[in-house]
C-alpha cells in the first residue's frame, strides 16, 4: 500500500515530468565531457525513457525494492544504458552519473512542493535511497559487461597463443607458450584435434619450450592432450624437455611411459619425418 510520501513523489513526477526532464537533460549535457562518444539527442531520449518508466514504477507504490516485478522495465532500461556506455568507453562513475544527476532537479522540485519539513525530509530520504540503488544497479551492470568483454578477450588471446602449425605433410606442431591450465588445455585440445581431422595428420608435435615450469597438473594436461590425439589416430611427440623440466618430472614421479619426448623441436621433427616415411638429405657442396 502506498504511503502519503510515495503518493506525493509519484504526483510530482507525473505533474512536473516535462520540467524535470528539461532540467535533468541540461544537467547531463553540461556535465558531458565525452561529447564525441554520445550525442545530446541520445542523452535526451534516454532521459525521457527513464523518467517515463520511473514514473510508472513509482506509481506502483514500492520505492524500497527495485528487484520487484514493477521495476523490471526500469532495470532493463538501465542495464541497456550501462552496456551502451561501457562499449562507448565511459567510466563506471560517468555511467552511474546518468541516474545520480537526476537528484538535483528532483530534490529542487520536492523542496518547492513540500512545505512541511517532516514530509520534505521523508521524501528526500526515500528519493535518495531509491536513486542510490538504481545508480548502483548501473554500476553492477557496467561491471558485468566489462567482465564479459575481458573474458571474451582472454579466450581470443588463448586461441591466438595456441596455434596449430602444419610443418610437413602429415605432421603438425603445437607450440605452447606460458602456463597450461585447465581452460587453456581445453582450447589446446580442441584446436589440435580439429586440425588433425582437417589435415589427416599422423604425427603431432607438442612443443613446451615456452612453458616456464612443469608441475603435476601441467603434466596431466599434456597427457590428456596426447591421449585425445591418439584416439584420433595421431601419435604425439613432446619436445622442449629441458634439463630442469626433466629433473622436475622425475622428482614429481610423473609417469610419461609410452610418450615420446625430445629435447628440441628439431629432434622431434626429425623423428616425425621418419614416422611418415620422409627423409632429409644434405645437398653436396659445389
Amino acid at each position: 500500500m502506498e504511503t502519503i510520501i510515495e503518493i506525493k513523489i509519484s504526483e510530482i513526477l507525473e505533474t512536473y515530468e516535462a520540467d524535470l526532464l528539461e532540467k535533468w537533460s541540461q544537467e547531463l549535457a553540461a556535465a558531458n565531457t565525452r561529447k564525441g562518444l554520445i550525442k545530446e539527442a541520445e542523452i535526451q531520449e534516454e532521459c525521457r525513457e527513464f523518467l517515463k518508466l520511473l514514473r510508472v514504477a513509482v506509481g506502483q507504490g514500492n520505492l524500497t525494492n527495485i528487484q520487484a516485478t514493477e521495476w523490471q522495465e526500469v532495470r532493463e532500461m538501465l542495464t541497456s544504458v550501462s552496456k551502451s556506455r561501457s562499449y562507448k568507453g565511459f567510466t563506471p562513475s560517468e555511467t552511474a552519473a546518468f541516474v545520480f544527476s537526476f537528484k538535483q532537479p528532483l530534490f529542487e522540485r520536492l523542496r518547492q512542493q513540500l512545505k512541511d519539513t517532516a514530509e520534505f525530509g521523508e521524501a528526500i530520504w526515500q528519493a535518495t535511497t531509491l536513486l542510490d540503488r538504481l545508480g548502483l544497479l548501473t554500476v553492477e551492470a557496467y561491471q558485468k559487461v566489462r567482465e564479459e568483454v575481458i573474458l571474451r578477450q582472454q579466450e581470443e588471446l588463448m586461441e591466438l597463443s595456441t596455434p596449430v602449425v602444419k610443418l610437413w605433410e602429415g605432421i603438425l606442431a603445437l607450440p605452447i607458450i606460458g602456463t597450461l591450465d585447465s581452460a587453456r588445455t581445453q582450447v589446446v585440445m580442441e584446436s589440435l584435434l580439429q586440425k588433425i581431422v582437417e589435415t589427416g595428420s599422423e604425427v603431432a608435435i607438442i612443443d613446451i619450450t615456452g612453458v616456464p615450469t612443469v608441475d603435476t597438473l601441467t603434466a596431466q594436461h599434456l597427457l590428456k592432450t596426447v591421449t585425445a590425439a591418439r584416439l584420433m589416430g595421431a601419435d604425439c611427440i613432446i619436445s622442449g624437455i629441458r634439463p630442469q623440466i626433466a629433473q622436475t618430472i622425475v622428482y614429481l614421479g610423473i609417469d610419461l611411459t609410452g610418450v615420446i619426448t625430445k629435447a628440441t623441436l628439431a629432434d622431434a621433427l626429425l623423428m616425425a619425418l621418419k614416422r611418415v616415411g620422409a627423409t632429409i638429405t644434405r645437398s653436396q657442396p659445389k
